[in-house]
């Protein structure tokens, strides 16, 4: 009984090593919006991933709870650091790739989010790709040939001015020519999704024009594809 309350004990442990001893190479590089404290979103999923492992490995192995629990920490921790260490390593050639071009990467937990804003996407009640978007755009598709694992989910977004309807079949019109410019630049689609929100969740008041234009905007959202896994490189 002592010995696998020690074991519990060691898997614990265990969990917590497992983040903090995974490495951080970007931890010289700007910060994303989720860091704190200096500890990398690696050693954040791994240890919390590695934790969680410990606790089902005890509940599932009831003849050897902490046998089970080393196991679970060791298997659980080691895929959560894989995503966190390939999201890490994501985020960092975004950043560098969307420098200057009016792009923002943003770090949400487990997804990188970019805002792509209304000044530099497309004119006005039009969704057709603006000249100023193809640069943002290219890059992104580079990024996506060599970070190649995940979800995109590409969601446009008006402003409150016009009617409800027109703004949301804009705002999915300009969701797909995103879509299907990333396609013609050799995305695979199988991992794109488009929606179109309109008005909805505006980040800004469209009581005067700084805030409509903030509104008038693309979000990709870059997610982990379930049941992939994620290898440290």
């Amino acid at each position: 009984m002592f010995t696998s309350y020690r074991l519990i004990i060691a898997a614990t442990a265990l969990a917590v090593l497992a983040g903090c001893a995974s490495p951080n190479p970007y931890s010289n590089q700007q910060a994303s919006s989720n860091d704190s404290g200096g500890v990398s979103n690696t050693a954040k999923y791994g240890g919390l991933g590695a934790l969680a492992g410990a606790v089902a490995g005890a509940a599932i192995d009831h003849g050897n709870r902490g046998k089970g629990a080393l196991i679970g920490a060791a298997v659980v921790g080691a895929g959560a650091a894989g995503y966190g260490y390939y999201a890490d390593k994501q985020e960092a050639a975004l950043r560098k790739s969307m420098a200057n071009t009016g792009v923002e990467v943003q770090r949400q937990g487990d997804q990188i989010k970019l805002i792509m804003p209304g000044n530099i996407t497309f004119a006005t009640n039009s969704s057709a790709i603006a000249p100023s978007f193809y640069a943002p755009l290219n890059n992104l598709a580079g990024s996506l040939k060599q970070y190649n694992q995940n979800m995109i989910e590409i969601i446009g977004f008006t402003d409150s001015t016009g009617s409800r309807q027109h703004n949301m079949d804009l705002s999915l019109q300009r969701a797909q020519s995103v879509s299907t410019y990333l396609t013609s630049q050799g995305i695979d689609p199988s991992h794109l999704a488009v929606g179109g929100l309109g008005p909805d969740q505006p980040i800004a008041s469209n009581a005067d024009v700084n805030g409509r234009a903030q509104n008038r905007r693309v979000e990709v959202n870059l997610k982990p594809i379930p049941g992939q896994q994620y290898q440290q490189q």
